[in-house]
């Protein structure tokens, strides 16, 4: 009788217990943290990692300039907090990297325009303006994002870059030179006409655009007095004795204009590191043997530089051109290698850049510098 009595007593204390658990109040999971304002990440350019959310409202082509319609390429989108904000102040100019240009480009998707969208990446100014870059997201608000696939794509990647996708180190550098070489050749007197269109300013289009300086110039301003600007050979000539005669002395990949003076400073230096300031071209800085261009372009310097590599392999009548990690002199090398994979990776490719290859393939050259098209693709040749 004890014992049953202890039974149903037992029996009654675990009916409580599993009560008890029933209805004992469950902890809610984990939430992700909500995506931060447009305005939130203007005011936090910082270089953090967020997530941000805003109404794709146009295509930024310079500092204060976003359009809304006709758009030339899928290589940038800008964002804010209301899908009618016509204030450049108020929005986030975001990078599109390779990887998400068929599905996000205002070129290829111009529906997006008006669409609220979440993207992640850093918080880093871009075109010198408040931005994202090296985006590793974007997803529809409310939808799921959208990792990037290993290497990056290209819209000439089924086409003009076919041949090298999916290769790495020296095949992929074989056949990079494969589908560059043999471009059209030009006079030295037709740069300055190539360069008047590449390097035309898009806020002025009566101006070219020099790459250390920044300056806008008039196109008509060409030439060697003070003040005036030049071709400025950022693969110097004497880097592998080409000159100026047609092939890699008359190369618009990487012949940019300069004024005379800043062109004179830089002469046939390798790039690097610090140094002391250079007259007439703010943030840049040179010592005996080294030259070291604006933040804005130090990008642009190294993909002009590695294409010059891939290009002249010293297969086709032109010097064997290389890149290491030294200051050369007058020798057929650049440098410095290391300081120019940080700069490709510190800064982001432009739109300015994405136009210039452009006009180069469609009307000047025939070929397409495959760094601006795959920065990523420095790194497994020269690392």
């Amino acid at each position: 009788m004890n014992r049953h009595l202890g039974t149903g007593r037992a029996l009654a204390l675990a009916l409580i217990s599993a009560l008890i658990v029933v209805l004992s109040p469950v902890a809610p999971p984990a939430l992700s943290a909500a995506p931060i304002t447009v305005s939130q990440a203007i005011g936090q350019q910082n270089g953090s990692t967020q997530t941000v959310r805003g109404y794709v409202v146009g295509q930024p082509t310079a500092t204060n300039t976003v359009v809304k319609s006709g758009f030339t390429n899928d290589y940038a989108l800008a964002i804010a907090d209301s899908s009618t904000q016509s204030s450049t102040t108020q929005m986030l100019y975001v990078q599109i990297p390779t990887a998400f240009r068929a599905q996000w480009g205002l070129r290829t998707n111009p529906g997006l325009m008006g669409k609220q969208i979440d993207v992640t990446g850093s918080l880093a100014a871009y075109f010198s303006h408040p931005g994202m870059t090296g985006t590793t997201a974007f997803a529809l608000s409310g939808g799921t994002t959208n990792p990037p696939p290993g290497g990056g794509t290209s819209p000439w990647d089924s086409t003009y870059y076919a041949p090298a996708i999916g290769k790495t180190g020296t095949a992929l550098r074989t056949s990079l030179h494969d589908i560059i070489d043999n471009h059209t050749k030009l006079s030295y007197d037709q740069v300055w006409s190539a360069l008047k269109d590449t390097d035309q300013d898009p806020n002025n289009t009566a101006n070219v655009i020099e790459i250390y300086s920044g300056r806008s110039i008039s196109k008509t301003l060409n030439g060697g007095n003070p003040d005036d600007w030049n071709r400025e050979h950022v693969w110097a000539q004497s880097h592998g004795g080409f000159g100026t005669t047609a092939g890699p002395g008359t190369d618009v990949h990487h012949l940019r204009p300069e004024d005379v003076t800043v062109n004179s400073t830089r002469g046939n230096k390798d790039f690097d590191l610090g140094g002391s300031s250079v007259l007439q071209c703010s943030d840049c800085w040179t010592d005996s043997d080294s030259f070291e261009p604006r933040d804005a372009v130090k990008g642009d310097v190294a993909r002009m530089l590695f294409y010059m590599a891939i290009r002249y392999e010293g297969d086709d009548g032109y010097v064997n051109l290389e890149l290491n990690n030294s200051i050369n002199g007058t020798t057929p090398w650049h440098g410095k290698t290391s300081v120019l994979l940080a700069w490709n990776a510190e800064d982001p490719v432009s739109a300015f850049e994405m136009r210039r290859n452009d006009r180069i393939h469609s009307t000047w050259q025939g070929n397409r510098n495959p760094f601006i098209d795959h920065p990523e693709w420095a790194t497994p040749i020269w690392n």
